[in-house]
């Protein structure tokens, strides 16, 4: 991450309630826990030395049980709540230090929130709620209507815009919350649990079509949750929490696999491994491959050093064409053809390296030969079979089989 690819920096926050707050930022309490400095000063610590940053675009989710120090967290991102000392900026900028001028359009502007209890005005219809911060901002009135219609189009409500929320399920409302916070087109969504009031099932939908927005709008999302399902879906980056602490922060994977200390790894203990790593993680590089300029007795040769009976094609631009079998290989030898290019391909099974592999698992079962991962641009990065996956789903990477064993689906019937 660069400095300049950096929406927020927190610094050395602090939130401390009661009587004299900076008495716990005394370096003689340093070592003491939360509970000691309540019993000492009379005080509550709800953040204590809290640092990290968010990249422009990227979904951060910060995770704890109740009395953590998330929903304080938050809500000091916007000053809701007064932090007692520390720094947060907005693209370099200290909001602690704007003028109240400054900071009425820094709200207005960069940032909204969506509330876990949607926040809505009763008395107001859908349309109307979601004009409301615009009407706030003081935009002309046939620009905010048509700022909130295409709001209300992207979160999928067209024709309940004159509904009022007690007309409207959970779900709905939710969604209505939603579509008021994108409408002021922010740079900046801070959503407090905002999924944790529904229904199961309207929750996943939920996180899909936010997911699914996310895609498509490249908003900055701080996400607050205490579900460890939750924040492995919605997050980018997970920071999780205990007694106003970051106590660890990093990928859906950092966390799973590599937790820090018991507490998180009592978080992550229900959580499958095939649902947060990615197929990058445990791809293998193909033992051999053969190029299109090359004719069907290299790729034969190729295949008989190494036991297969199927090989991946790569073409002339060095993208993956797809799977040369032995058999057509040995067919065009009798054709009397010498190149490649003519040669008759299997379609290949192919993954994103970004995948979890519990997508990949299906692929597997149903291919004959290893499923390739490839990238953006068509070419193939590597390989997964069947015996690395398990081997990804039982372990970690050094678990995973070695090179020469990572052939299953390829070998020939005679080899093994």
């Amino acid at each position: 991450m660069t400095p300049d690819s950096r929406q927020i920096e927190v610094t050395n926050l602090w939130k401390v309630f009661g009587a004299n707050p900076k008495a716990a930022l005394q370096p003689e309490h340093e070592s003491m826990s939360r509970e000691e400095i309540r019993q000492a000063l009379g005080v509550v610590v709800g953040l204590r030395n809290v640092s990290f940053s968010v990249d422009k675009g990227q979904v951060f989710v910060v995770m704890g049980l109740s009395g953590s120090g998330k929903s304080t967290l938050v809500r000091c991102l916007i000053r809701l709540t007064e932090p007692t000392a520390g720094q947060v900026r907005f693209e370099g900028e200290d909001i602690l230090a704007y003028s109240p001028k400054q900071f009425v359009e820094f709200r207005r502007s960069k940032v909204a929130m969506v509330f876990q209890h949607y926040g809505l005005l009763p008395h107001r219809n859908v349309i109307e709620n979601v004009v409301y911060g615009l009407e706030v901002r003081g935009m002309e009135k046939q620009s905010r209507y048509r700022a909130a219609l295409e709001a209300i189009r992207i979160v999928k409500l067209e024709g309940w815009e004159n509904n009022y929320p007690r007309e409207m399920s959970g779900g709905m409302r939710q969604r209505v919350g939603l579509a008021r916070a994108l409408a002021t087109d922010p740079d900046v969504l801070l959503m407090d649990e905002p999924f944790s009031g529904l229904d199961p099932l309207i929750r996943r939908e939920m996180q899909d079509e936010l997911l699914a927005l996310q895609s498509e709008l490249q908003k900055t999302i701080v996400f607050i949750t205490h579900d460890m399902n939750e924040a492995l879906k919605m997050g980018d980056v997970i920071a999780i929490m205990r007694d106003g602490e970051i106590i660890q922060m990093g990928s859906p994977e950092d966390v799973v696999t590599l937790p820090t200390d018991a507490y998180v790894t009592d978080f992550v203990r229900d959580v499958s491994r095939a649902r947060v790593i990615p197929a990058k993680a445990i791809m293998r590089e193909p033992a051999v491959v053969v190029y299109e300029r090359q004719g069907p007795r290299a790729a034969l040769y190729a295949m008989s050093q190494h036991d297969l009976d199927a090989v991946f094609l790569i073409a002339r631009d060095f993208t993956l064409k797809g799977v040369l079998t032995a058999d057509e290989a040995k067919d065009m030898l009798v054709r009397g053809r010498e190149s490649l290019d003519e040669a008759t391909i299997l379609t290949p099974t192919t993954t994103d390296p970004e995948a979890p592999i519990e997508e990949v698992v299906a692929m597997a079962a149903r291919s004959e030969h290893p499923v390739a991962v490839v990238g953006g641009n068509g070419s193939l990065l590597g390989e997964i079979d069947r015996g690395t996956l398990l081997a990804g789903l039982s372990g970690t990477g050094a678990d995973l089989p070695a090179q020469g064993d990572a052939q299953e689906g390829r070998r020939r019937p005679d080899s093994r």
